[in-house]
């Protein structure tokens, strides 16, 4: 069996496959970020690294079995600014498209953010399916609103795990990940002006989605507060791959910074792994 993992990041892609138990021959994965590329070496040496999406054409390949992917959100994101397809980024769903036509694969996933429905009705339509609506919340810690358009038969909702915050968390801590009271009078002061508020958890709650902006700290779409006795601090690198199910210090090859980027616009997992068992 081949594989095209397009945007294909850390490559969690072959992480689920590997859950899923489903064997490959061939893994190609698409995909420019040198610090995701140099973590899928790392954990999948064998993984074949074919670049640019706009670059590779499906007569270039073998034969493609199942095709993987979750083009960049950033024109469809509630959170965003929502240029929808005048994004750039956004474009790339397109190069999606002409592979899944240029390579007629069996399978094929497709990962996205909640959007309005006149963009989803878009994707639907070039794709041929309608989108699975899965929240993360049901296999991790992390509450992660997700659409999944693929051809995989009988995708049902996975079951409830009932995993909380307490059961990732990370204790011991280096100090480096505490908020210092600098820190805290920005949030206090940037922080209700711009309508973003410093989150507090317990053991039982979910945590926040994860964000790619999360290595910036204080900018985040909202702040971070978990709460121990040394103070309040945010989020680690570890506690992030926890919550989208990745393996433990899977990304610790790159700086905290990339790992931030790159587990924020990765997928969660478990969930990828839970469709990709309806493959026969």
């Amino acid at each position: 069996m081949n594989v095209l993992g397009c945007f294909d990041g850390h490559s969690g892609g072959q992480i689920a496959l590997d859950r899923a138990g489903i064997k490959y021959e061939n893994y190609y994965a698409s995909e420019i970020d040198k610090y995701a590329m140099i973590v899928t070496h790392a954990n999948y040496p064998k993984t074949i690294q074919i670049g640019d999406i706009t670059n590779v054409k499906g007569g270039d390949l073998p034969k493609i079995d199942l095709l993987l992917g979750g083009s960049p959100c950033q024109g469809f994101s509630f959170a965003g600014k929502q240029l929808n397809f005048n994004d750039p980024r956004s474009k790339l769903f397109f190069e999606y498209v002409r592979l899944l036509r240029e390579c007629k694969p069996k399978y094929f996933l497709l990962e996205n953010v909640r959007m309005k429905k006149e963009y989803q009705d878009v994707i639907s339509r070039q794709l041929g399916v309608e989108p699975i609506p899965i929240n993360s919340t049901l296999v991790s810690a992390q509450n992660r609103k997700r659409l999944y358009w693929t051809n995989i038969p009988n995708i049902t909702q996975p079951e409830d795990k009932g995993i909380g915050w307490g059961m990732i968390r990370e204790y011991g801590v280096a100090d480096n990940f505490y908020y210092t009271e600098r820190g805290l009078n920005w949030i206090k002061k940037h922080g209700e002006r711009k309508n973003k508020k410093l989150v507090i958890w317990g053991n039982g709650d979910k945590c926040q989605m994860i964000e790619a902006s999360h290595y910036k700290n204080y900018s985040s779409q909202r702040y971070f507060g978990i709460k121990d006795v040394k103070g309040l601090r945010y989020i680690t690198p570890l506690e992030c791959e926890r919550a989208q199910t990745v393996p433990d210090n899977y990304t610790n090859h790159v700086s905290n910074t990339q790992r931030y980027k790159m587990l924020g616009n990765g997928w969660t997992v478990d969930v990828i792994a839970h469709i990709l068992r309806g493959v026969k």
